[in-house]
C-alpha cells in the first residue's frame, strides 16, 4: 500500500487490515477465478473526485494493440465466465471496438464500464450500437440522482448529458424488462461517508430516474477508496483520519468470503496483473511479483494469498464489495 496512507493509518491509531483479518481468524485467499477484469487505460473525459486511479483528460496511459493481443490470448487459453472492461473511459481508447469484438465470443458475459458521457464523444461513435449487437452488459457510473450533487462530483453539465445517454441506451432496449440487455448503475457517495444500504438506494434511484423516463436493471452502491484523487480530497478537506476510522469501524467479517478479489484477476493498461483494480491503484502486484498477462497460461490457483492493504477496509465495510 502507499507508504503515505500506511503512515496515516498508524498515526490514526487504526489496526492494520491484515491484523484485523488475523484477529477475526480470517485469511484472504483465492477461490476459483472466474472473472477477467481489463483496465484499458487511464485516459478519461472527466476528472471525478472519487476516482481511485486519478483518471482524466491529462492521462495518456492506454493499452497498446500488442497488450490487447496478449489479453485476447489469455482469454482464449482460459475461458472466463465474465470479462469486465474498465478504465478511465474505455470508449476513448483506440482499438476498443475491435477488442470487444474479439473478446465477446470468448466469454459468457462481457461487461463494459462507462461514465456515460464518453459515449457521446466522436471517438465513441457507433459504440452504443456495438454494445447492443454484442449483448454487452453496461455498468454505468452515476454517483447521484441529484443534479447539483452529480455535477459537483463530476463536472458542470454532466448530469444532463448522463440522462441523455441513459435515454438512448433505453431506446436500444438497455434496462428494459424482458430485453435481456443489462444496464446496471454504480453509485459512489459524494463525501467522506459510506453509501446507503443497497436496496434502499436502488429503490430511490428507480423512483427518481423514472421521473425522467429512465429505467435500469440494478444499482450497486460502493464505498469510495481512500486512494488516488479521493484520498487527495480527503487530505485537503481534513477528512482522511475520520474516514479511515469510519471504514475500520464498520469492518464486516461476514463479507470477506465473498469479496470480488477472490474470484477476479485484474490486468492493468500495461498488461500487468493485480488481484483487483484497487490494488492496481495501490501498486500491489498479484502474487507480490510483477507478472505480465502474456505469461499467464492458467488461472491463479485456489488458495493463493491475495495482496492486501489498509484500503481494503473500504471493501469490507458494511455490505462490502462483493
Amino acid at each position: 500500500m502507499p507508504e503515505e496512507l500506511r503512515k496515516k493509518i498508524i498515526e490514526a491509531g487504526i489496526e492494520p487490515f491484515e491484523q484485523t483479518l488475523i484477529r477475526n481468524e480470517l485469511a484472504l485467499t483465492r477461490d476459483r477465478t472466474h472473472t477477467l477484469q481489463v483496465n484499458v487505460g487511464l485516459v478519461c473525459d472527466l476528472s471525478c473526485r472519487h476516482c481511485h486511479l486519478e483518471a482524466g483528460p491529462a492521462r495518456a496511459e492506454i493499452m497498446t494493440g500488442e497488450t490487447m493481443d496478449a489479453v485476447v490470448g489469455y482469454a482464449s487459453r482460459v475461458r472466463f465466465d465474465t470479462i469486465d472492461i474498465t478504465g478511465g473511459a474505455p470508449e476513448l481508447v483506440p482499438g476498443i471496438a475491435t477488442l470487444l469484438q474479439r473478446l465477446a465470443p470468448l466469454t459468457g458475459k462481457l461487461i463494459v464500464r462507462t461514465n456515460l458521457v464518453a459515449l457521446e464523444r466522436e471517438e465513441a461513435r457507433g459504440l452504443m450500437q456495438l454494445y447492443h449487437d454484442l449483448r454487452v452488459t453496461i455498468a454505468a457510473s452515476l454517483p447521484s440522482t441529484n443534479a447539483s450533487q452529480a455535477d459537483s462530483q463530476r463536472g458542470s453539465g454532466v448530469w444532463e448529458k448522463s440522462l441523455d445517454v441513459l435515454r438512448k441506451l433505453n431506446g436500444l432496449g438497455y434496462g428494459v424488462p424482458g430485453s435481456g440487455l443489462e444496464l446496471d448503475l454504480v453509485a459512489n457517495p459524494a463525501g467522506a461517508f459510506l453509501p446507503a444500504e443497497q436496496i434502499q438506494a436502488e429503490n430511490k434511484y428507480k423512483r427518481d430516474l423514472q421521473k425522467s423516463g429512465i429505467v435500469f436493471s440494478s444499482l450497486f452502491a460502493f464505498a469510495n477508496m481512500p486512494l488516488g484523487r479521493f484520498r487527495g480530497w480527503l487530505e485537503r478537506s481534513g477528512n482522511l483520519e475520520g474516514y479511515l476510522h469510519t471504514l475500520a469501524g464498520r469492518f464486516n467479517p461476514a463479507v470477506v468470503c465473498g469479496l470480488m478479489c477472490r474470484s477476479l484477476i485484474s490486468v492493468s493498461w500495461d498488461g500487468y496483473l493485480y488481484d483487483c483494480d484497487f490494488n492496481q491503484a495501490a501498486g500491489l502486484n498479484h502474487g507480490a511479483v510483477r507478472r505480465h498477462v502474456s505469461e499467464m497460461m492458467a488461472i491463479p490457483e485456489i488458495g493463493t494469498p491475495i495482496a492486501t492493504g489498509d484500503h481494503c477496509y473500504a471493501c469490507t465495510a458494511g455490505s462490502g464489495f462483493t
